[in-house]
């Protein structure tokens, strides 16, 4: 009995261990294939970076949308304040180009006119009407621009009103009748021009004081004139009109205008000066004035032109209208500096550059900081960032360019950095990233603001942000297999 139960005591342990080496063994073989599952990642695990940086490309790429339709708005509100200037402008008078005075003698010149029929040219004599104009020996204009803002809406329009003084000498040739039949030329009916482009703006009676005596001016030029609108008056028969006299004038003209004011060097030798109240000029033209002072209560300007810095001569003829170009004016533009347009479209060209620096900062800070953002947050953070280019055009229409990107940029950040703050739990991170935003806005306002160094400083700036960019992924792992 003592054997049996020495036997059943041994088998008793046998079984026993034999059980717990196969209960090892199957509790190994579970644990190796889960393992196996949870040791081989799937293609999204492995490639979490890479997938994160495609899908924060593809919303760059989506909110590019937006940014084009920013600009389209832009250019709408651009035409619509264009559109708004010229409804004034065309109400209350246009650009005006003072022209002038020349004097103007009809006569008739005998050209040959050749014809061709059934392949035979024909010749024939045929009298043509023509124009011999003078040009004043001396010119001399002065005049005192005063602007004045007009609203039309959101839009305000800059007009002027200027007294124009023109006064001078004629000198005829003496041998200019001999290059003209004295039969032909009708020195009868020779009148006294002066070119204006709008006769609206003429808003009072001027008057020529012609040698001794005192002329009406009237509306019109005579027929074939070089100018496609003015006024004139005709001459005393046959008096100062006589090969070598010579006749002083003075002309008074009240004008009123908008956009510029430009005149034509008739005189052999043209001196104009200008004052005005407007501190923006824009000097234009064939010319530039030879002295010019612009303060912050106007500007004066002085023109000296002689005959040969032109392409005409002092006595010419002719019967087609002349162009700016061939008259070679000059003058100045009084435009209001609306420029909020332009420097809102230049602004939104950074924007691209705006929207990529906020996201790869922040998926640095995703990165290094083991936080997760969801693309859905990055897309959120993006329309911010083109909303404050609608803030921009709307609040620049009443404020100006430069409060309205003050105070959209401040929306814009305060916006983002409490987003961050939400998203991120971490307050010094996502303020120092809207510190960053605030840098940035900085930058891009100070490139707006340039103009000849604006390449050179946005080329050096974004050498910089690269540079920084480049320096801190250095410490990102880029072969983990998640951003967290």
């Amino acid at each position: 009995s003592i054997k049996y139960i020495y036997f059943l005591l041994l088998n008793f342990e046998f079984q026993s261990t034999f059980n717990n080496t196969i209960n090892k063994i199957m509790e190994t073989q579970i644990p190796i294939s889960n393992r196996d599952k949870s040791t081989h990642p799937n293609f999204m695990q492995r490639n979490a970076l890479s997938i994160k940086i495609i899908l924060i490309g593809a919303l760059i790429l989506l909110l590019l949308i937006p940014l084009a339709m920013i600009r389209g708005l832009i250019t709408e509100r651009q035409y619509t304040a264009y559109e708004a200037g010229n409804e004034v402008q065309e109400k209350w008078s246009s650009a005006q180009q003072v022209v002038g005075p020349f004097i103007s003698i009809p006569y008739y010149e005998k050209r040959e006119d050749i014809t061709y029929e059934n392949g035979e040219s024909k010749r024939k004599i045929v009298t043509v009407a023509n124009n011999l104009h003078i040009l004043p020996e001396s010119l001399e204009i002065t005049g005192n621009i005063e602007t004045e803002k007009l609203n039309r809406g959101l839009y305000e329009i800059v007009v002027y009103k200027t007294p124009l003084e023109l006064k001078g000498k004629f000198i005829l040739p003496k041998d200019f009748s001999n290059d003209i039949a004295a039969g032909n030329l009708f020195t009868g009916h020779a009148s006294l021009n002066i070119g204006l482009s709008d006769l609206r703006g003429i808003s009072r009676q001027p008057e020529v004081k012609w040698g001794n005596e005192t002329l009406p001016l009237n509306p019109g030029l005579p027929a074939n004139s070089i100018l496609p609108s003015g006024i004139s008056v005709p001459l005393p028969l046959n008096r100062y009109l006589q090969p070598g006299d010579t006749v002083d004038f003075s002309i008074k003209i009240h004008l009123k205008g908008s956009q510029s004011l430009k005149f034509a060097p008739f005189g052999k030798i043209t001196n104009i000066k200008i004052n005005s109240n407007c501190n923006t000029p824009s000097f234009c033209g064939a010319f530039l004035p030879e002295n010019r002072e612009v303060t912050d209560t106007g500007f004066t300007a002085d023109w000296q032109i002689l005959h040969l810095n032109r392409n005409y001569p002092q006595t010419f003829s002719g019967n087609r209208t002349l162009t700016s170009e061939e008259l070679a004016v000059f003058g100045t533009e009084l435009l209001l500096p609306v420029q909020q347009y332009q420097q809102s479209m230049r602004s939104v060209k950074y924007a691209s550059l705006i929207i990529i620096l906020t996201f790869v900062v922040s998926f640095f800070v995703e990165v290094m900081q083991k936080k997760h953002i969801h693309p859905f947050q990055y897309l959120l953070i993006g329309s911010a960032l083109c909303l404050f280019y609608t803030l921009l055009i709307a609040i620049s229409e009443h404020l100006g360019f430069t409060p309205a990107y003050l105070i959209s940029a401040l929306m814009t950040i305060i916006l983002i950095t409490l987003y961050l703050i939400g998203i991120l739990k971490i307050r010094k991170t996502a303020f120092t990233i809207g510190g960053l935003l605030a840098l940035l806005y900085t930058y891009i306002f100070v490139l707006i603001r340039m103009e000849t160094y604006a390449l050179l400083s946005g080329s050096l700036g974004l050498f910089v942000i690269l540079a920084v960019i480049m320096y801190y992924s250095q410490k990102i792992n880029w072969n983990t297999s998640s951003p967290n």
